[in-house]
This record gives C-alpha cells, structure tokens and sequence, in this order.
C-alpha cells in the first residue's frame, strides 16, 4: 500500500515538471515535431531554375565527346611492338608489297606514315620526310577533332554558373520587394538557385577540363609513337649499304 502511493506520488511529479517544461518552451505537451519531406537529387537540381537545361546539355555534350575522342585515339594508340622490325625486314627483302600490307593490316596513324614513306623509296630522303610528315598533320588533325569542344566547355560550364548566381540574387531581392519580408523561407528560394546553378558550373567545368587533360595525354603518347616510328623508318633507310 505505502508503495502504491510513493509511486503515484512520483508519476504525478513527473506530469507536473514536464508541464511546466512545456508551458516554459511553449511546446505543448502531446506535440510530435512535424515529419519533414525528403528532398530527392532532382528535385534539388530543379531549384537551379531554367539555367540547368543548357548545363545538362553541357553534360551532355562532355561525356559524348570524351567517350568518343578517347576511343578514337586508344585505337589510334595501338602498334604492334615488332611493327617496325618487320618493315624492316621486309624493305631490306624488296618485298614491298608486304610491308604496305602490313601498314594497311596495322590500322594506325603511325603505320599509315611509314605506309607513305614506303611508297616513296627511291626519292631523295628529305622528299620522304616531308611526305611523311604531311600524312602525320593530317592523322593528328583526324584526332584532335572534336577536343577542343571540351576545352571550351570547360571555360563555358562556370560562366553558366556564375550567369545562375546571378539570377539567384535578383530573385531574393525580387521575392523580397514583393513581401517586404527578409525572413529565411523567403529568400531561401533564390539562394538555392544561386549556389545549385554555382556548383553545377564548377562540376561541368572540373568534368570538361579533366577529360581534355586526359585526351591530351593520351594524344602525347600517340604523337610520340609516330614521331619514333618515323625517324626509325628514315634511320632504316640511311643504313650503310641499304
């Protein structure tokens, strides 16, 4: 019995402080704080205003030609490591015809010069060179199509940006001309187009310059390739009793 009332004592203690509490705080007792609405990935995009269409395509437009222009210049890249050892000794054996076979089988920009300098053979050396180096413009040309597209989205993506920041400015101060109100839930509306629009410009613009970066690379391997192929062809030709 004794307690029974020591614990009926203690619940009413208990409903008497968090009364109070919630009298001091203004939270009424059987309150549950109101469940708040997930923001998904796209929505969150979609608060970047009209200026995320032409980022999107921008994005677009990076991925496409990086894809494409990085495997154009992965197969340009490919020769065999005998390559020239065979044309060699081909050359030196008169059979030309196989050494343009194999230039022809090989399918490279460093097999299609030396391809050209063997048509040449028998032309004094520097006519070899020069028709040698005029097919290499040409294969470079050929694989630096289309990279500049990305070195220019790359200086491009920000400006979007920076054009959506400022967009985003222009609404707060709209938005608090019309309600005379500078509270959080009104400007909140510009300040989220103003950095989403910021964010989306640096990511497209860090995506475009990595991509150039790396097909520039990779284009500096595969100049080099023919660079190499091409002095050891003309070295072949300038071989002592050759």
């Amino acid at each position: 019995m004794f307690h029974s009332i020591l614990l009926q004592a203690a619940t009413a203690v208990a409903h008497v402080a968090d009364t109070a509490k919630n009298a001091v705080t203004g939270i009424p007792a059987a309150a549950v704080p109101p469940k708040q609405d997930s923001l998904t990935l796209w929505d969150l995009i979609m608060k970047g205003g009209p200026i995320m269409y032409p980022m999107a395509l921008l994005s677009v437009l990076t991925i496409y030609f990086f894809i494409e222009r990085f495997l154009v210049i992965k197969k340009a890249a490919k020769l065999e490591n005998n390559f020239m050892n065979n044309i060699k000794d081909y050359v030196h054996n008169g059979n030309m015809d196989a050494a343009k076979a194999l230039c022809k089988n090989s399918n490279s920009p460093a097999a299609r010069m030396v391809e050209k300098g063997i048509a040449r053979i028998g032309k004094p050396i520097k006519e070899i060179e020069e028709a040698m180096e005029s097919v290499g413009k040409l294969e470079i040309n050929r694989m630096e199509k289309n990279v500049s597209v990305l070195s220019l989205i790359g200086r491009i993506g920000p400006i979007f940006g920076f054009i959506g920041t400022i967009a985003g400015v222009i609404k707060i101060f709209y938005d608090i001309s019309l309600t005379d109100n500078i509270s959080i839930g009104v400007i909140s509306g510009g300040l989220y187009q103003k950095m989403i629009t910021s964010a989306s410009g640096l990511f497209v613009g860090l995506l475009a310059f990595i991509g150039y970066f790396i097909l520039n690379a990779m284009l500096d391997k595969t100049i080099n390739k023919m660079e190499t192929a091409s002095v050891q062809f003309v070295d072949m030709l300038q071989e002592p009793g050759k």
